[in-house]
Protein backbone atom coordinates (compact mmCIF):
# COMPACT_ATOMS: atom_id res chain seq x y z
CA UNK A 1 0.00 0.00 0.00
CA UNK A 2 1.13 3.54 -0.61
CA UNK A 3 2.25 5.45 2.45
CA UNK A 4 0.42 8.61 3.41
CA UNK A 5 2.31 11.86 2.89
CA UNK A 6 3.39 13.82 5.94
CA UNK A 7 4.05 17.44 6.75
CA UNK A 8 7.01 18.92 8.51
CA UNK A 9 4.98 19.49 11.65
CA UNK A 10 3.95 15.86 12.11
CA UNK A 11 6.36 13.69 14.06
CA UNK A 12 6.93 10.13 12.98
CA UNK A 13 7.78 7.21 15.25
CA UNK A 14 11.18 5.77 14.42
CA UNK A 15 13.20 2.90 15.76
CA UNK A 16 15.13 5.29 18.03
CA UNK A 17 12.13 7.21 19.32
CA UNK A 18 11.17 6.67 22.94
CA UNK A 19 7.91 4.82 23.39
CA UNK A 20 5.39 6.85 25.39
CA UNK A 21 2.09 5.02 25.15
CA UNK A 22 -1.09 6.99 25.60
CA UNK A 23 -4.55 5.61 26.26
CA UNK A 24 -6.71 5.04 23.21
CA UNK A 25 -9.63 6.92 24.77
CA UNK A 26 -12.71 5.74 26.66
CA UNK A 27 -14.08 2.61 25.08
CA UNK A 28 -17.73 3.66 25.41
CA UNK A 29 -16.92 6.75 23.29
CA UNK A 30 -15.31 4.62 20.59
CA UNK A 31 -18.26 2.23 20.62
CA UNK A 32 -20.70 5.09 20.15
CA UNK A 33 -18.55 6.50 17.33
CA UNK A 34 -18.84 3.11 15.62
CA UNK A 35 -22.62 3.03 16.01
CA UNK A 36 -23.21 6.67 15.07
CA UNK A 37 -20.53 7.23 12.38
CA UNK A 38 -18.84 4.14 10.98
CA UNK A 39 -21.30 1.26 11.04
CA UNK A 40 -23.56 2.64 8.29
CA UNK A 41 -20.66 2.55 5.80
CA UNK A 42 -21.19 -1.21 5.47
CA UNK A 43 -24.95 -1.12 4.85
CA UNK A 44 -24.49 -1.84 1.09
CA UNK A 45 -22.62 -5.02 2.07
CA UNK A 46 -25.31 -6.16 4.49
CA UNK A 47 -28.11 -5.48 2.04
CA UNK A 48 -26.35 -7.19 -0.88
CA UNK A 49 -25.90 -10.38 1.16
CA UNK A 50 -29.48 -10.36 2.43
CA UNK A 51 -30.80 -9.80 -1.08
CA UNK A 52 -28.63 -12.59 -2.48
CA UNK A 53 -29.79 -15.08 0.16
CA UNK A 54 -33.39 -13.84 0.24
CA UNK A 55 -33.34 -13.23 3.99
CA UNK A 56 -36.88 -13.00 5.33
CA UNK A 57 -39.36 -14.44 7.85
CA UNK A 58 -38.09 -18.00 7.31
CA UNK A 59 -34.50 -17.00 8.17
CA UNK A 60 -32.67 -17.37 11.46
CA UNK A 61 -29.66 -15.05 11.38
CA UNK A 62 -26.73 -15.05 13.79
CA UNK A 63 -24.13 -12.29 13.56
CA UNK A 64 -20.66 -13.19 14.86
CA UNK A 65 -18.76 -10.11 15.97
CA UNK A 66 -21.94 -8.14 15.33
CA UNK A 67 -20.70 -5.05 17.20
CA UNK A 68 -23.61 -2.68 17.87
CA UNK A 69 -25.94 -4.70 15.66
CA UNK A 70 -26.99 -2.62 12.65
CA UNK A 71 -26.72 -5.63 10.34
CA UNK A 72 -29.02 -7.58 12.64
CA UNK A 73 -31.51 -4.71 12.70
CA UNK A 74 -31.67 -4.76 8.91
CA UNK A 75 -32.26 -8.53 8.91
CA UNK A 76 -34.97 -8.16 11.56
CA UNK A 77 -36.59 -5.51 9.38
CA UNK A 78 -36.96 -8.21 6.72
CA UNK A 79 -38.76 -10.44 9.21
CA UNK A 80 -35.82 -12.68 10.18
CA UNK A 81 -35.20 -13.98 13.69
CA UNK A 82 -31.87 -12.48 14.77
CA UNK A 83 -29.28 -12.87 17.50
CA UNK A 84 -25.62 -12.03 17.83
CA UNK A 85 -22.31 -12.49 19.56
CA UNK A 86 -20.04 -9.58 20.43
CA UNK A 87 -17.08 -9.82 22.84
CA UNK A 88 -16.86 -6.11 23.67
CA UNK A 89 -19.16 -5.09 26.49
CA UNK A 90 -19.55 -1.48 25.37
CA UNK A 91 -20.72 -2.57 21.90
CA UNK A 92 -23.06 -5.19 23.37
CA UNK A 93 -24.65 -2.49 25.51
CA UNK A 94 -25.47 -0.48 22.39
CA UNK A 95 -26.93 -3.59 20.74
CA UNK A 96 -29.06 -4.17 23.80
CA UNK A 97 -30.27 -0.56 23.58
CA UNK A 98 -31.55 -1.54 20.13
CA UNK A 99 -33.44 -4.43 21.77
CA UNK A 100 -31.24 -7.02 20.11
CA UNK A 101 -30.37 -10.36 21.68
CA UNK A 102 -26.56 -10.28 21.77
CA UNK A 103 -24.24 -12.17 24.10
CA UNK A 104 -20.50 -12.33 24.65
CA UNK A 105 -19.88 -16.06 24.48
CA UNK A 106 -20.24 -19.03 22.22
CA UNK A 107 -24.02 -19.46 22.58
CA UNK A 108 -26.51 -16.64 22.01
CA UNK A 109 -28.88 -18.14 24.61
CA UNK A 110 -29.03 -21.32 26.63
CA UNK A 111 -32.26 -22.40 24.94
CA UNK A 112 -30.80 -22.19 21.44
CA UNK A 113 -29.55 -25.57 20.12
CA UNK A 114 -25.92 -26.12 19.21
CA UNK A 115 -26.54 -25.39 15.50
CA UNK A 116 -29.78 -23.50 14.97
CA UNK A 117 -29.27 -20.82 12.32
CA UNK A 118 -29.95 -20.80 8.63
CA UNK A 119 -27.45 -17.96 8.17
CA UNK A 120 -24.37 -17.02 10.18
CA UNK A 121 -22.64 -13.80 9.14
CA UNK A 122 -19.08 -12.69 9.84
CA UNK A 123 -19.23 -9.16 8.47
CA UNK A 124 -16.77 -7.22 10.64
CA UNK A 125 -14.79 -9.74 12.68
CA UNK A 126 -12.30 -11.11 10.15
CA UNK A 127 -10.41 -7.95 9.03
CA UNK A 128 -7.82 -7.44 11.75
CA UNK A 129 -8.78 -10.60 13.66
CA UNK A 130 -6.00 -12.44 15.46
CA UNK A 131 -6.98 -15.85 14.09
CA UNK A 132 -9.48 -16.32 11.28
CA UNK A 133 -9.77 -20.13 11.24
CA UNK A 134 -11.39 -20.48 14.72
CA UNK A 135 -13.94 -17.80 13.85
CA UNK A 136 -14.96 -19.65 10.67
CA UNK A 137 -15.06 -22.97 12.52
CA UNK A 138 -17.40 -21.45 15.13
CA UNK A 139 -19.60 -20.02 12.38
CA UNK A 140 -19.85 -23.46 10.77
CA UNK A 141 -20.67 -25.08 14.12
CA UNK A 142 -23.61 -22.72 14.63
CA UNK A 143 -25.07 -23.20 11.15
CA UNK A 144 -27.85 -25.63 10.33
CA UNK A 145 -27.05 -28.36 7.77
CA UNK A 146 -27.95 -26.84 4.45
CA UNK A 147 -27.55 -23.34 5.90
CA UNK A 148 -25.07 -20.67 4.92
CA UNK A 149 -22.08 -18.84 6.37
CA UNK A 150 -21.08 -15.49 4.94
CA UNK A 151 -17.54 -14.16 5.33
CA UNK A 152 -16.63 -10.60 4.41
CA UNK A 153 -13.32 -8.80 3.88
CA UNK A 154 -11.88 -5.76 2.19
CA UNK A 155 -11.54 -5.95 -1.57
CA UNK A 156 -8.19 -5.52 -3.36
CA UNK A 157 -6.28 -2.58 -1.84
CA UNK A 158 -5.90 -1.00 -5.28
CA UNK A 159 -9.72 -0.77 -5.40
CA UNK A 160 -9.95 0.81 -1.93
CA UNK A 161 -9.10 4.47 -1.47
CA UNK A 162 -8.99 3.88 2.29
CA UNK A 163 -5.96 1.57 1.93
CA UNK A 164 -3.25 4.27 2.37
CA UNK A 165 -5.22 5.70 5.29
CA UNK A 166 -5.45 2.32 7.01
CA UNK A 167 -1.72 1.89 6.45
CA UNK A 168 -1.22 4.48 9.20
CA UNK A 169 -2.14 1.70 11.65
CA UNK A 170 0.71 -0.52 10.42
CA UNK A 171 3.32 2.24 10.21
CA UNK A 172 2.65 3.56 13.70
CA UNK A 173 2.39 0.22 15.51
CA UNK A 174 6.16 -0.12 15.76
CA UNK A 175 7.27 -3.65 16.57
CA UNK A 176 3.86 -4.68 17.84
CA UNK A 177 1.74 -7.09 15.84
CA UNK A 178 -0.73 -4.91 13.95
CA UNK A 179 -2.85 -7.06 11.67
CA UNK A 180 -3.10 -6.18 8.00
CA UNK A 181 -6.81 -5.54 7.25
CA UNK A 182 -6.15 -6.61 3.64
CA UNK A 183 -4.67 -9.96 4.60
CA UNK A 184 -7.79 -11.79 3.43
CA UNK A 185 -8.12 -9.73 0.26
CA UNK A 186 -5.67 -11.81 -1.75
CA UNK A 187 -7.22 -14.27 -4.25
CA UNK A 188 -8.32 -17.49 -2.56
CA UNK A 189 -7.66 -16.30 1.01
CA UNK A 190 -11.28 -16.48 2.14
CA UNK A 191 -11.85 -19.73 0.23
CA UNK A 192 -8.93 -21.37 2.03
CA UNK A 193 -10.81 -21.00 5.31
CA UNK A 194 -13.78 -23.10 4.22
CA UNK A 195 -12.58 -26.67 3.85
CA UNK A 196 -11.02 -27.00 7.36
CA UNK A 197 -14.36 -25.82 8.78
CA UNK A 198 -16.34 -28.37 6.77
CA UNK A 199 -17.89 -25.75 4.48
CA UNK A 200 -18.10 -25.54 0.71
CA UNK A 201 -18.23 -22.40 -1.47
CA UNK A 202 -21.65 -21.34 -2.73
CA UNK A 203 -21.08 -17.95 -4.32
CA UNK A 204 -19.37 -14.62 -3.84
CA UNK A 205 -19.67 -10.98 -4.76
CA UNK A 206 -18.15 -7.52 -4.52
CA UNK A 207 -19.95 -4.48 -3.16
CA UNK A 208 -19.11 -0.79 -3.32
CA UNK A 209 -19.00 0.65 0.21
CA UNK A 210 -17.97 4.32 0.09
CA UNK A 211 -16.71 5.77 3.36
CA UNK A 212 -18.34 9.22 3.50
CA UNK A 213 -18.15 11.63 6.43
CA UNK A 214 -19.50 15.16 6.93
CA UNK A 215 -16.14 16.48 8.13
CA UNK A 216 -12.56 15.52 8.97
CA UNK A 217 -13.22 15.05 12.68
CA UNK A 218 -15.99 12.54 11.97
CA UNK A 219 -13.72 10.67 9.57
CA UNK A 220 -10.97 10.33 12.17
CA UNK A 221 -13.39 9.27 14.89
CA UNK A 222 -15.12 6.79 12.62
CA UNK A 223 -11.91 5.14 11.46
CA UNK A 224 -10.52 4.93 15.01
CA UNK A 225 -13.72 3.20 16.10
CA UNK A 226 -12.97 0.22 13.82
CA UNK A 227 -10.36 -1.08 16.27
CA UNK A 228 -7.73 -1.37 13.53
CA UNK A 229 -5.63 1.41 15.07
CA UNK A 230 -5.47 0.14 18.65
CA UNK A 231 -1.93 -1.26 18.39
CA UNK A 232 -0.74 1.98 16.80
CA UNK A 233 -2.32 4.05 19.57
CA UNK A 234 -0.74 1.87 22.25
CA UNK A 235 2.69 2.22 20.67
CA UNK A 236 2.71 5.78 19.32
CA UNK A 237 0.01 7.51 21.35
CA UNK A 238 -3.55 8.37 20.46
CA UNK A 239 -2.85 12.04 19.67
CA UNK A 240 -0.10 11.30 17.18
CA UNK A 241 -2.12 8.60 15.44
CA UNK A 242 -5.06 11.01 15.09
CA UNK A 243 -2.75 13.64 13.56
CA UNK A 244 -1.35 11.12 11.08
CA UNK A 245 -4.87 10.06 10.16
CA UNK A 246 -5.86 13.67 9.51
CA UNK A 247 -2.87 14.06 7.19
CA UNK A 248 -3.57 10.80 5.36
CA UNK A 249 -7.18 11.90 4.80
CA UNK A 250 -6.24 15.21 3.16
CA UNK A 251 -6.37 13.84 -0.43
CA UNK A 252 -9.99 12.80 0.21
CA UNK A 253 -11.12 16.13 1.67
CA UNK A 254 -13.70 17.88 -0.51
CA UNK A 255 -14.24 21.63 -0.95
CA UNK A 256 -17.28 21.55 1.36
CA UNK A 257 -15.18 19.99 4.14
CA UNK A 258 -16.61 16.48 3.76
CA UNK A 259 -14.49 13.36 3.30
CA UNK A 260 -15.21 10.54 0.87
CA UNK A 261 -13.27 7.39 -0.05
CA UNK A 262 -14.45 4.82 -2.57
CA UNK A 263 -13.99 1.23 -1.37
CA UNK A 264 -14.88 -2.29 -2.39
CA UNK A 265 -15.72 -5.13 -0.01
CA UNK A 266 -15.92 -8.80 -0.94
CA UNK A 267 -18.21 -11.43 0.54
CA UNK A 268 -18.02 -15.19 0.25
CA UNK A 269 -21.05 -17.44 0.74
CA UNK A 270 -20.38 -20.92 2.09
CA UNK A 271 -22.79 -23.80 2.63
CA UNK A 272 -22.74 -26.33 5.44
CA UNK A 273 -23.44 -29.69 3.70
CA UNK A 274 -26.48 -31.64 4.84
Amino acid sequence: MASARTTGTTARPTGARAHHPQPAGPRPTRARDWAEIQERMLVPLYEAVYDRLEVGPASSVLGLGCRSGLALLLAAGRGAQVSGQEPREELRALAHDRRLRVCAGARPAAAVPRSAHSLVTVFEQLPGAGESAPVVAEAARLTLPGGHVVLAAWGPPERCESAPVLDVARRMAGRTTARDPFELSTPGALEDLLDPAGLRPAGSGRVSCPFAYPDLDSAVRGLLSTGLFEAAEEFSGASLVAKELEEALQPHLRPDGSVRMENVFRYLIAERPR
